[in-house]
């Protein structure tokens, strides 16, 4: 973790999301107890910020400094807000083209996307306030700088989001091998959001319900699954040929 992306201490960090910082992960020591700890956590719980409980050891090995059992990540982006976005990408005359992330946890999967998303023109990145991959230096790395290139979202509820994309006229499609439908046989050159899932569980079973269409790539090997990073750089190019 990069120490200027770092703040520890539980009154500095209370101050930082006071302050509006865009704070991206924040991390609890696991028994932690105390009025202040209390005060934290009910602030990190209005706010919606992503947090977990470590034990002190892994606190300890991301700073040398008096943590006080509470070390926070600040992101090294500013995050969009989806609604302007979207109106913002329909109102240019361009044909849309969206990525919904489905709490994606690993930075460095959710980088190289990021990376991907760049190069194939995605419009914005939408990923979920809880249990997302966070913004930190994994992530600038392994996108090779393309994070700062890509507006990127952060939603209380990917349902929400894919509900607003719909209600503007784009078209939902979610990567599961829960379809009988090959990507190759969907019409992508309209306006569009790919939904990705996370690496263990998939898109959730939830979200499937609402997308209007699921799509999955031709598998001709044992395994039964590609790394989410290299299977969402098929769907984007395969969008691009079509859209070429």
């Amino acid at each position: 973790m990069e120490k200027e992306n770092q703040i520890f201490g539980i009154r500095a960090i209370i101050e930082a999301i006071n302050a509006k910082k865009e704070i991206d992960k924040v991390f609890i020591q696991s028994d932690a107890q105390g009025d202040l700890m209390q005060e934290l956590l009910k602030s990190m719980k209005k706010n919606s910020i992503n947090f977990s409980y470590v034990p002190v050891e892994k606190l300890n090995r991301l700073t040398a400094n008096n943590h006080q059992g509470a070390v926070a990540t600040i992101a090294p982006i500013t995050f969009h807000k989806l609604e302007t976005l979207v109106d913002t990408v329909v109102e240019s005359g361009k044909v849309p083209l969206f990525l919904i992330l489905d709490q994606l946890s690993d930075a460095r999967n959710f980088g190289a996307i990021i990376r991907t998303a760049e190069c194939t023109g995605v419009d914005g990145i939408i990923i979920q306030k809880q249990g997302s991959a966070p913004v930190n230096g994994d992530t600038v790395k392994t996108s090779a700088g393309a994070v700062f290139n890509v507006p990127i979202c952060k939603v209380d509820h990917i349902k929400d989001a894919i509900f607003y994309l719909q209600g503007s006229g784009i078209k939902t499609v979610a990567a599961t091998e829960k379809t009988e439908n090959n990507i190759y046989d969907l019409q992508l050159n309209e306006p569009l959001a790919i939904i990705m899932g996370s690496e263990d569980r998939g898109v959730n079973p939830s979200v499937l319900k609402i997308v209007d269409e699921k799509a999955k790539l031709p598998m001709f090997g044992t395994i039964e699954s590609l790394n989410v990073s290299v299977a969402c750089g098929a769907f984007l190019y395969e969008t691009v040929r079509q859209r070429s």
